[in-house]
């Protein structure tokens, strides 16, 4: 018998999903016949998250490929991406650290003409997942700056990282669907959040073009210790704010003319 889309709402609100007439639609429209979409009810009442049930998210009005176990991208991080695209020049070098799923780069594919696009991420699943989404590109697997060519040193013109930024001790306070599902590789970023993201900053200048700017997403708590970081790091930052994506972005300028060799 097939559900009807009140009973799957139920269903899916009695799980606590908070938009559940919309879930609904999507899980209806996305299934292709009765038993299938009643394994998708079942596994997002179970908590799995929606995206994962369905494969995909929404992104800057793309529909980015998630498999189960990526991390999924936040709307939020949608002011990382659209600040991105208002820096990247046509044919500029960007690069996308932490790049997850690849959403950022896969926004950037879609909006820079010839852009010379890199990412990276430490996870394999995420890797496989971006090579997907960004078919343009190059993904590579390994922590950070390593598994960059070395022939990008100096040249990169956008570095965007959506790194972790969680603190350890507020994993555990955080929804299921992140806590449970997402790779804590993702999520966690230290004792105060910024173990990550420092390590991004400090080793930005020797990537950055003369002029070339790093975007990182952070908390509006978060911000003037990340602010501090990248003036001690030689680059000139700022922030940019969305409070309707409840969303901050740290953005550092490098100095115009190249570094000189210590």
């Amino acid at each position: 018998m097939v559900a009807s889309t009140s009973d799957i709402v139920a269903t899916l609100r009695a799980a606590g999903c908070v938009f559940a007439e919309d879930e609904a639609r999507l899980l209806t429209d996305a299934a292709g016949d009765a038993d299938q979409l009643a394994d998708m009810v079942a596994r997002r009442a179970a908590g799995l998250p929606l995206e994962h049930v369905l494969g995909w998210a929404s992104f800057c009005g793309l529909r980015i490929a998630v498999d189960p176990g990526v991390f999924v991208p936040r709307r939020r991080t949608e002011l990382l991406a659209w600040q991105a695209l208002k820096l990247a020049e046509p044919g500029a070098v960007v690069v996308d650290l932490c790049c997850g799923s690849g959403a950022v780069a896969a926004a950037v594919a879609a909006t820079v003409p010839d852009a010379e696009l890199y990412a990276a991420d430490v996870d394999p699943a995420a890797v496989r997942c971006a090579r997907r989404n960004v078919p343009s590109g190059h993904v590579y697997e390994g922590d950070l700056y390593a598994p960059l060519p070395a022939a990008l040193r100096g040249r990169v013109d956008v570095l965007i990282a959506n790194a972790p930024y969680v603190p350890t001790r507020a994993i555990d306070l955080m929804p299921p669907e992140a806590r449970l599902h997402e790779p804590r590789v993702a999520l966690d970023g230290g004792a105060d959040g910024l173990d990550v993201l420092r390590r991004v900053i400090d080793g930005a200048r020797e990537w950055l073009a003369p002029g070339g700017h790093l975007l990182v997403e952070t908390s509006e708590a978060q911000a003037p210790v990340l602010l501090g970081a990248a003036g001690f790091a030689g680059l000139r930052p700022r922030l940019a704010r969305d409070t309707g994506l409840t969303a901050t972005i740290v953005i550092a300028r490098a100095p115009q003319t190249t570094r000189t060799p210590s």
